[in-house]
């Protein structure tokens, strides 16, 4: 597993990337989402859907950017500085 995270590509690094926190994105801001559950009365282990929704969109957005470091550690590239571009 470390070696294919080692060759993948930065694009397709990112895109992991995006996928998710986008989705979090998404289920956070685009009202028919989570106005679709906020009249839901059945409880998920215990806590109302509402919640548990909210739970669940922090939980995405923190796992996106938990993976992403994860990624970036592996391949050695935690703390290095973003290359200039030539103006």
């Amino acid at each position: 597993m470390t070696s294919a995270i080692r060759a993948m590509s930065s694009r397709t690094k990112m895109t992991i990337f995006w996928l998710l926190f986008g989705a979090s994105i998404l289920l956070a801001v685009f009202p028919p989402l989570y106005l679709a559950g906020s009249g839901i009365d059945s409880p998920i282990l215990g806590v109302p859907f509402s919640v548990a929704y909210w739970i669940f969109d922090a939980l995405l957005a923190t796992g996106a950017v938990w993976l992403l470091w994860i990624f970036e550690n592996i391949r050695g590239e935690v703390g290095e500085e973003p290359e200039e571009v030539a103006a």
